[in-house]
């Protein structure tokens, strides 16, 4: 589910910075860096190269839905029931189940075409409604999802393992909140920027933290990110018991912020699609334009394949540790401030559903690209928005949707295995970021 760039990618090296060259030219360390780490595709056709970066995650997408209808199957009374009459019995028993199931997923999520069919037939546009209803709230939910996975994805195009875009998601959502209702009498064109930026700001300040110590003292990222994920939600959690709690209220939920704060919806209720969508294509559209077509990003790239060779070709290192992270924690704050001013329009206590530690899976799957992680977060909205009715309608556990995707990222995280599966040859060329730098050391 991620997209190749005409940009190369600079691939892992390990060892010792790379030698002077031996024709007697001169080259500063930025050519040789280039030249030492940059693969050459001649031999192999660029839509190759396309196919084979997506046909990984579109066949872990495949076997984690045929898995998981193996679950769906064994979770279901009617196949045992079946079964007792018949193997065969029981075999077009547990077809007919997750053909069930899977469709009404499918109809939970992108909407159920009879209303549609009724609405030509009458001209009730509540039927339309029914209609168009599910797949704008695969949109919303997808959201959170994208600011999320580019955060994620950032940090490890510069070699950074984020695991706190759940902290800096709750932290966003704070200073957005606050901003939101403290600041009244200002118009929605000056009110809604300042709001959404300083999510971001509060995203970015939590960022900021491991990056600077993993960059000054060594402290390890995973580590520090998880500890301050524990601290933003104890930090919620008092706020709204305390100075951000709603007057009147006993319940942990901020006051609501002023109308001049949120964010725009295209729609009438109940559907809630609102400009948050927007912003997030915008945020990726930025996150590939600063990773493949501006300096830093060039440097970013060069510090998460090899921190080494880039500290050998002059490269900052330490500043990009830094950086990465705060951008990334911006990123992840965006995500918090949608929630507030386009959703809840306050905040309350775990107003999140994990958006963080989902993002890490989004990443994954969308191989780190902008695109990619696009695409990925909106499969994983479409399957959260369609989970409920999937359960309405066939009983099955809405649990099953999590099961599904802890599949599908278990076969993205180890492509051997699809590959072994699938019979699937290993690529001339492979590319993509490493990690090796984050865990082991730079």
């Amino acid at each position: 589910m991620s997209v190749e760039n005409d940009t190369p990618e600079i691939p892992s090296a390990q060892g010792s910075p790379p030698d002077k060259p031996v024709n007697g030219s001169k080259k500063d360390a930025g050519q040789i860096l280039i030249e030492e780490f940059t693969p050459d595709r001649s031999a192999q056709p660029r839509r190759k190269r396309i196919f084979q970066t997506i046909l990984v995650p579109f066949l872990a997408i495949l076997t984690g839905l045929i898995i998981g209808g193996v679950f769906i199957v064994l979770t279901s009374e009617e196949f045992y029931t079946a079964l007792q009459v018949s193997l065969w019995e029981g075999i077009k028993t547990a077809f007919s189940i997750v053909a069930t199931t899977y469709g009404a997923w499918f109809n939970g999520a992108f909407g159920d075409w009879a209303n549609l069919a009724a609405f030509f037939e009458t001209g009730d546009k509540a039927y339309l409604v029914k209609f168009f209803y599910p797949f704008t709230e695969g949109l919303v939910t997808s959201i959170p999802y994208i600011f999320g996975g580019l955060s994620v994805a950032l940090a490890f195009r510069a070699g950074m393992f984020n695991i706190g875009a759940e902290g800096q998601i709750f932290l966003g959502a704070i200073f957005a909140a606050y901003i939101g209702y403290a600041i009244t009498g200002i118009p929605a064109i000056l009110h809604i920027p300042l709001a959404f930026l300083a999510g971001a700001l509060g995203g970015f300040l939590w960022g900021f933290i491991p990056g600077f110590l993993k960059a000054r003292t060594g402290a390890h990222e995973v580590i520090t990110t998880i500890m301050l994920n524990y601290i933003a939600f104890r930090l919620s959690d008092w706020l709204l018991n305390g100075p951000m709690q709603r007057p009147g209220s006993a319940n942990p939920v901020s006051p609501s912020i002023m109308a001049s704060a949120e964010l725009p919806r295209f729609f009438d209720d109940p559907i809630r699609f609102h400009g948050g969508f927007i912003l997030a294509l915008a945020a990726a559209y930025l996150v590939y334009w600063f990773l493949w077509k501006t300096k830093w990003g060039f440097d970013f790239r060069a510090v998460g394949s090899n921190p080494h060779a880039a500290r050998y070709a002059g490269m900052k290192v330490a500043t990009v540790m830094t950086l990465s992270m705060a951008l990334a924690g911006a990123l992840a704050g965006m995500g918090g401030a949608n929630e507030v001013m386009g959703i809840n329009h306050n905040l309350a206590s775990a107003f999140s559903s994990g958006y963080g530690f989902d993002s890490i899976a989004i990443a994954l799957l969308g191989s780190n690209h902008p695109l990619g992680v696009v695409l990925a977060a909106l499969l994983f909205g479409f399957m959260r928005s369609g989970a409920t009715t999937m359960m309405v309608t066939t009983g099955i556990p809405i649990d099953i949707v999590s099961i599904l995707q802890a599949l599908i990222l278990a076969f993205v995280a180890a492509p051997g295995i699809i590959r072994a599966i699938y019979r699937l040859k290993q690529p001339v060329s492979a590319e993509g970021i490493t990690l090796a730098g984050s865990w082991g050391g730079k």
